[in-house]
């Protein structure tokens, strides 16, 4: 039976984490914007990716070895690179856009990397840093920490706290490089993606556009409190009264002591009286 791209990535997230396949989850959410994209010809195309870096590998491989010969591969022979020109292009946001134009931000390209590495037996990590996502093979001496944005590089402890500091400024010291190293799981890797297209989307006032990523990040982790805030919000702004009054109050009932919970009471009174005048 043909499952619609909402369907399938609902089965996806609601089964075990182990067994969620990331690329594919991400394909489908792309299918928002690309409606007649083939899912399985990307995840093919990951396929022959792993095969080729294979292809060049002895037997019996260290870590090290298959991270270096994936290296040369994706950023000497296919080109791969951070779009550092148009970093906010919605496209960078895309895994079928990143694996066509071979350019993406950290996030999608850390997902391309992590997902050819599986395919080679190489399990590694996502790490949700501050500011710049990152990934990390987990070995019997610590972490291998590399950043797939910048030619997939490994970071010494000292060029993460650096990037730390620049980020924090004074605060640096206080923020844990544990912390900031710790995994993320495929769902919080899937949601920050999806942040990122929603920040681009309400910058540039495309709220249909926001409405729908804020929908899929739902359906992912149901009740963020954030995010049905958020989507009240868009709700509001598009003048649709009843599913911005709903949203707002599950959020209220989610974060009574919300920070904001005084601006979004008036906000409900408001919907609540254009509601009203609507019988």
């Amino acid at each position: 039976m043909h499952r619609s791209p909402n369907e399938r990535l609902k089965q996806l997230v609601e089964g075990p984490e182990d067994a969620l396949d990331l690329a594919e989850a991400a394909l489908l959410i792309a299918q928002d914007e690309y409606p007649q994209l083939d899912v399985a010809v990307y995840l093919r195309l990951l396929d022959r990716f792993a095969e080729d870096v294979r292809a060049r590998l002895s037997p019996d491989p260290s870590p090290e070895h298959v991270i270096a010969t994936m290296n040369y591969f994706f950023y000497k022979e296919q080109g791969f690179a951070g779009n550092a020109s148009d970093y906010y292009d919605p496209r960078n946001s895309f895994l079928n856009d990143v694996l066509d134009r071979k350019v993406g931000v950290p996030i999608t390209l850390s997902i391309v990397y992590m997902e050819v590495a599986r395919r080679l037996g190489l399990e590694l990590e996502g790490i949700s840093f501050p500011g710049h996502f990152l990934v990390k093979l987990p070995t019997s001496d610590g972490a291998v920490v590399l950043d797939p944005y910048a030619g997939g590089v490994s970071l010494s402890a000292e060029d993460l706290e650096a990037r730390l500091n620049q980020l924090y400024g004074e605060l640096g010291h206080k923020v844990s490089l544990d912390d900031a190293l710790a995994s993320a799981g495929k769902k919080e890797i899937l949601l920050r993606m999806l942040r990122n297209l929603k920040a681009i989307y309400l910058h540039n006032k495309e709220l249909d556009k926001a409405l729908s990523v804020v929908d899929r990040m739902l359906l992912i982790v149901p009740d963020q409190a954030n995010e049905l805030r958020d989507r009240g919000l868009i709700y509001r702004q598009l003048e649709c009264a009843q599913a911005a009054l709903a949203d707002l109050r599950r959020y209220l009932e989610l974060e009574p002591e919300a920070g904001d919970a005084e601006e979004i009471h008036v906000h409900i009174v408001e919907l609540q009286q254009q509601v009203g005048s609507l019988h």
